[in-house]
């Protein structure tokens, strides 16, 4: 083994590792193995940063923006308005719903097709009294098996594709992927449909209404005498935190504000609304002297029989009008709602006191929901996960706001429309006329994609600024970085050596079993850890073995793009699988009842289809 081949193991290694920790986004880890093997001569300096020009980068890039193009047009929400049952008992609507966003993963990103659908699924979860968890976990499964049917429904396959070009093969066209990848996402839609979903572990619901059994609105008045007087309301915050309460509006006179700032002084006779867990509400009061409200009104009937009037109000309900029982003008303005945090938006590691939620966005952040269990402790202080689900108070306009700046998804029910006429429709003649022409070898599937994403501009059907945003970009570093480490496997000679161990070792030179033990291994690396860098790192190690038996390399790189796109046993393996962790509730070890079967499926249905369709 030579020195060279031993620093590329040894960056390989650890980048797997740091990956797995955790601690570094992918993007951060891949830019780094990169720049250790520029360092240490595995990769020339001027070739550093060649993987961003890649046609598989360039691709991915602009299936995005495509992807989020016919999402903003209403294109998609037509289709899912149309094809979903009403209803219909829970297996059909639930392998309904998991079909569609099979289809729809093949031509968009499989994250965005779960975005669309994560409020229809919850939709249906309450619909047919099921636990969110056993319509979201399906969802998200499902979406990731339609990603391996198209060239373009999931990152591996462009870069499988990319592999195959430079190996002087020719690049995959539009629809080689779709004999096998049809065969598996079918026979796994199936399976989950009409049995799978019944596996799922029930957790509690993660909805709104959870959090009503620790979070409580009260209303209390600060009376003459109180610390209170004169304090500021962030003075005021700070007393309170001793009790892990929060300040969530303010009435003064006839005036409800729901956000009020943070430098108000307060008065006598003001309401405070605070959230505060039941057993510390006393705390809460002493501390400041506050009284709430209609107790001094109530206090010689309370003692007589024991009773308080007034009392402490769940999170969710209306706050009436102290005088009349009638809500003020302003309710109508400010609604509470459920974010899910997605794995790549801005929010992941920052907490509410970070990104100064309430002054700079004007939003109250309510309860945060983790795996399932809710709470208020430390809320503005605690930084968020992905897959938090977060219960937030503002106006629409603020919370949508904040939800597309910090790339959170709404779990409300939406109405499924089309935003403008037309739009839709456009939409989908332009996707359809690039992935035909795409598939038909008339333009480089880059240069297809690059054409439409022109399109939808010059159309409107995507705001000129919201093209950078729609982008993935750590996914995009990702794979930058990584395509030029991977080469480096092969220009090293150490794919050919790990091909080499992996036949004398294991396969004992017989190609099916090769083939096997590529598409597990790869299933493996993929549950615990990017799909995309699984295909990178792969790839070079499939060419080598096929060239070392003697036999064609296509078999050998379609069981990497299989094998790269089925993370099914974790929340860490893919996006999706991150994304539904806190709706539905689900821990770290609930995905494997469900994902080791349809591994299984995977692998019984894609060895026979790749030997048939790609034989060797």
């Amino acid at each position: 083994m030579t020195v060279e081949q031993l620093i590329i193991i040894a960056v390989l290694v650890a980048t797997m590792a740091m990956l797995l920790w955790g601690t570094w986004r992918h993007d951060l880890v891949a830019l780094a193995a990169l720049l250790v093997c520029v360092l240490t001569g595995l990769v020339p300096a001027e070739e550093a940063f060649a993987g961003f020009g890649h046609p598989a980068v360039v691709t991915v890039a602009c299936v995005l923006v495509l992807g989020y193009g016919l999402q903003k047009s209403g294109a998609v929400n037509v289709l899912a308005q149309r094809c979903l049952p009403a209803a219909k008992g829970p297996t059909l609507s639930i392998l309904t719903l998991i079909g569609l966003a099979a289809l729809l993963s093949g031509f968009m990103n499989n994250v965005g097709a779960l975005a669309l659908l994560m409020p229809v699924a919850m939709q249906l979860a309450a619909s047919q009294e099921l636990p969110p968890g056993q319509v979201l976990m399906p969802l998200a499964f499902g979406s990731i098996l339609g990603g391996m049917t198209t060239l373009i429904g999931t990152p591996p396959n462009l870069i499988v594709s990319g592999f195959r070009a430079e190996a002087g093969m020719g690049s995959f066209a539009m629809f080689d992927f779709t004999p096998v990848g049809l065969a598996v996402a079918a026979a796994g839609v199936v399976f989950v449909g009409l049995v799978g979903w019944r596996l799922v572990p029930v957790r509690k619901q993660a909805d709104a209404g959870s959090f009503d059994s620790a979070a409580y609105l009260s209303e209390v008045r600060i009376v003459e005498g109180s610390k209170a007087v004169g304090m500021s309301l962030r003075e005021v915050e700070r007393m309170l935190d001793e009790a892990d309460a929060q300040i969530v509006g303010l009435v003064r006179g006839e005036v409800r504000i729901p956000v009020p700032n943070t430098r108000r002084l307060l008065q006598a006779s003001d309401i405070l609304v605070i959230e505060v867990e039941p057993e510390s509400l006393v705390l809460a009061l002493s501390s400041l002297g506050l009284k709430l409200e209609g107790q001094e009104s109530a206090n010689e009937e309370d003692e007589q029989n024991g009773k308080r009037r007034d009392g402490p109000r769940p999170a969710h309900q209306d706050l009436p009008d102290e005088e009349n029982g009638e809500e003020t003008s302003g309710s109508d303005e400010v609604e509470i709602q459920e974010l899910v945090v997605t794995p790549t938006g801005l929010l992941v590691g920052r907490s509410a006191t970070d990104i100064e939620l309430r002054s700079r966005y004007g939003i109250n952040l309510l309860a945060i929901s983790r795996e399932g269990r809710h709470s208020i402790k430390r809320l503005q202080s605690a930084p968020v996960q992905a897959g938090d689900v977060l219960l937030v108070q503002g106006s629409p306009e603020s919370l949508s706001g904040f939800a597309a700046e910090f790339g959170c998804l709404p779990l409300a029910a939406r109405d499924i429309r089309v935003p403008e006429e037309g739009q839709a429709l456009t939409a989908a003649l332009i996707m359809a006329v690039v992935v035909g022409a795409a598939a038909l070898g008339v333009l480089p599937a880059a240069i297809s994609f690059a054409i439409g994403v022109l399109a939808y501009v010059a159309l409107k059907l995507v705001p000129l600024r919201s093209i950078y945003s729609a982008i993935d970009w750590p996914v995009i570093m990702l794979l930058g970085a990584m395509l030029p480490v991977a080469d480096a496997m092969a220009t090293t000679g150490t794919a050919d050596m790990l091909a080499q161990l992996l036949l004398d070792k294991a396969a004992q030179g017989q190609a099916v079993i090769g083939l096997v033990l590529l598409l597990v291994v790869t299933m493996f690396l993929s549950d615990l850890m990017n799909n995309a860098a699984t295909a990178a790192v792969m790839c070079p190690i499939a060419i080598s073995t096929a060239a070392q038996l003697g036999v064609s390399a296509d078999a050998f790189l379609m069981a990497i793009a299989v094998g790269a796109s089925c993370a099914f046993l974790t929340p860490i393996g893919h996006q999706n699988n991150t994304l539904i962790l806190g709706p539905g509730g689900f821990r770290f070890g609930d995905y494997w009842r469900l994902g080791l079967l349809v591994e299984l499926i995977v692998i019984l249905v894609s060895v026979p289809m790749l030997l048939w369709v790609w034989p060797l």
